[in-house]
């Protein structure tokens, strides 16, 4: 086994088992088409109104059970994905937007983002997001798509060291360690994911060139 095929091996097997759900694609084309098909095939967000002592008020009630159109964010993404992915997107009928995503705080179903470095030892993610709208799409949806490049994966935190010092020298900065999705439990220790994020995450591990990190 290769250096880089033992580094996705790990990668796959730590992700794997925080329940990331995780494909290799040859082209970021590909992982466009995946997160729209997946779109397509979820259930809608809908807002609901709960944990309320009191009777809302009628724009409040009427919120929470309208099922609104389902909506994919892709912020950040080059130019030419987002054309493609725009494209997909209508001829399904999804609204598809890459910026202003405090506006649809209630109804993103998935958010596709590209992640800048792979942790072969722990199947962590790490993003710069210090862009709002990037960092709401991978907090506020309901799914998480992550591109990383294969060629970015790296054995451990301590291989990145010098790459992180340089990117948190420039403040103010954001950047996001994700592993899994979304999870916690309670005093039972009964475990419930997506309560502080998305529900699933799926990362797509890309062979060839993405168009956006060198």
């Amino acid at each position: 086994m290769s250096s880089v095929d033992s580094l996705v091996h790990n990668f796959r097997a730590k992700a794997e088992a925080v329940s990331t759900i995780l494909k290799v694609m040859a082209a970021p084309v590909k992982a466009l088409e995946y997160a729209v098909q997946m779109c397509e095939d979820k259930e809608p967000c809908q807002t609901m109104v709960s944990g309320s002592s009191t009777d809302p008020s009628n724009k409040a009630e009427e919120l929470a059970t309208q099922k609104l159109p389902k909506t994919i964010a892709g912020p950040a993404l080059p130019k030419t994905q987002q054309k493609i992915l725009k494209h997909l997107c209508e001829s399904r009928g999804i609204t598809f937007i890459t910026q202003g995503l405090r506006d649809h705080l209630f109804g993103i179903d998935l958010g596709i983002t590209y992640a800048d470095w792979g942790i072969a030892e722990t199947g962590t993610i790490i993003m710069d997001s210090s862009n709002e709208d990037v960092r709401l799409a991978t907090m506020i949806s309901d799914v998480h798509v992550a591109m990383l490049p294969i060629h970015r994966i790296r054995k451990s935190f301590i291989d990145l060291e010098t790459e992180l010092r340089v990117t948190m020298e420039d403040t103010p900065n954001y950047t996001a360690f994700i592993t899994g999705a979304s999870r916690t439990a309670d005093i039972e220790r009964i475990l419930t994911l997506g309560v502080h994020g998305p529900l699933e995450l799926h990362i797509i591990l890309l062979k060839g060139s993405c168009g956006k990190k060198p």
